[in-house]
């Protein structure tokens, strides 16, 4: 870890920031892993953790340990991974790096991270060189763009008064697009889709790995969403229980995460108290850039 991250990780335990860059900063420290051993890293969680440790950090920082060991001129192309269990956020995470292939054009890791002695999260990576191909893409839905949209305090304050809780800051500025799953469950409007516009709140380093593990990071935020609008329950006002239970994300073209992308979600189906939600994340000029797939736990009571 840099002199400058272990800063910024130390701020973790007293501060609060109000939002922003001192916030986004806060998110690159946690990504900035400590390697403790050869294919061993070691990341912390913030001391504002709820009582599990979000899932999309210990996504996150389970593809920096992988991408700490694969030549930079390689990028990763797709991620899969099984959440197994609930992390603590009281203790640091270990990440275990096998370096499962290096091929001529692609190279395989995979990461398990450990505490308390167990697994509580596995991922495979694949990294490949860059090379020319044919290429299509979807269009970009239609839809308004971030800055005329409200932002998430503004979103949430109403609902957060009325229940007295606390909006915490958020190293990822997030707009809906369509009415929130919280604001439809009210008004009774089922929405097939959850359509968000995103970016981190302030500006990145220039390293592409960072920028993909933001998107992996904010990746697994309102996926699931998508899923309770249809039945009209939200988290926290409702009984829901959920976790997520595995996340596969496919990365098509480089982006910056410190730039606007849409996250257009949806839910084909929930059955068996589980969920699943795929999304596609465009940029502000419509290039496709990624695709995600998640199967959530849902059991609403």
């Amino acid at each position: 870890m840099t002199e400058a991250a272990r800063h910024a990780a130390s701020r973790l335990d007293t501060d609060v920031p109000e939002g922003g860059q001192p916030v986004l900063d806060q998110l690159v420290a946690l990504l900035d892993l400590e390697k403790i051993e050869e294919n061993i890293f070691r990341g912390v969680s913030p001391a504002h953790s709820p009582t599990r440790v979000f899932g999309g950090q210990v996504a996150g920082q389970a593809l920096v340990a992988a991408g700490r060991t694969v030549p930079e001129e390689r990028k990763v192309h797709s991620l899969h991974a099984y959440f197994i269990r609930g992390g603590d956020p009281s203790v640091p995470i270990v990440y275990e790096v096998d370096r499962i292939r290096d091929g001529r054009s692609f190279t395989t890791r995979r990461v398990i991270a450990v505490q308390h002695g167990k697994a509580i999260f596995s991922l495979s990576a694949s990294f490949q060189t860059v090379e020319p191909g044919i290429e299509h893409a979807d269009d970009m839905p239609d839809v308004p763009g971030p800055e005329s949209l409200p932002t998430l305090p503004e979103r949430t304050k109403e609902i957060a008064d009325r229940v007295g809780a606390m909006v915490m800051p958020r190293p990822i500025d997030l707009r809906y697009v369509n009415d929130p799953p919280w604001v439809t469950r009210e008004t009774g409007e089922r929405s097939a889709r959850n359509q968000v516009w995103m970016r981190a709140d302030g500006v990145l380093p220039d390293e592409q790995l960072l920028h993909v593990c933001v998107l992996t990071y904010a990746s697994d935020m309102t996926l699931l969403d998508s899923v309770l609008a249809r039945h009209g329950v939200y988290w926290g006002l409702d009984q829901v229980l959920g976790a997520s239970l595995d996340h596969a994300l496919w990365f098509h073209r480089p982006f910056r995460a410190d730039e606007w992308f849409l996250y257009d979600c949806a839910s084909p189906t929930a059955s068996g108290a589980r969920g699943l939600a795929n999304g596609r994340f465009f940029a502000a000029d419509g290039t496709l850039i990624a695709t995600v797939v998640q199967e959530g736990l849902l059991r609403v009571r």
